[in-house]
């Protein structure tokens, strides 16, 4: 896969943490420079971790599914694309912000992991599908992310929730695009 494939790839992934992003900053009172970093540093860094982790494990199992690799990534994209989508679609508009802390530790650690458990798949499909340079496409995952994020906490302390539901479809969208291509490549190649 090529840079702009891991480019558009990491858009798709850190939508769902830039609509965390998005609350947190809405909901961080006294929003600080240090508190925008903190939870982008830390969005960014599970985001990087988790396709690592799953390429590695993807490799493990590459073997047996050597002959339907192709299906696997598109199989795997495509439901957390349509997952995304589903679940942006199903939110009950609320205006409560979260009853502890956003930027605490604990619940950063449990947003980051949550928010990048779709990341998990997709480094295993990253190893079923081609020799991508893990160490390139985390690198680009987690600086993508990082960014976003850092742009999420402003957004959400500036404009609250306007964007969050559009972020996530097209992120869902851009994920299920790239199955596609992975599929269509697979078949044709």
């Amino acid at each position: 896969m090529g840079f702009l494939g891991i480019f558009l790839m990491a858009l798709g992934l850190s939508m769902d943490a830039f609509t965390v992003s998005v609350s947190n900053g809405l909901c961080t009172r006294n929003l600080r420079v240090s508190h925008a970093v903190k939870i982008a540093f830390s969005f960014g860094f599970f985001q990087a971790l988790m396709p690592v982790i799953g390429y590695y494990a993807g490799i493990t199992l590459s073997g047996y599914l050597q002959n339907v690799s192709y299906w696997v990534a598109f199989g795997l994209l495509t439901s957390i694309g349509i997952k995304m989508i589903y679940e942006t679609l199903k939110k009950i508009q609320s205006d409560q912000c979260f009853s502890r802390d956003p930027i605490s530790f604990k619940m950063l650690m449990l947003l980051s992991i949550a928010t990048s458990i779709d990341a998990l798949a997709v480094g295993i499909s990253l190893a079923l599908v081609d020799q991508t340079d893990i160490g390139l496409a985390a690198g680009v995952i987690g600086t993508v992310t990082f960014f976003v994020c850092l742009a999420g906490v402003y957004i959400g302390k500036r404009f609250g929730a306007v964007f969050e539901k559009k972020a996530e479809i097209i992120g869902g969208l851009l994920l299920i695009g790239i199955g596609v291509k992975i599929l269509i490549e697979g078949l044709l190649g």
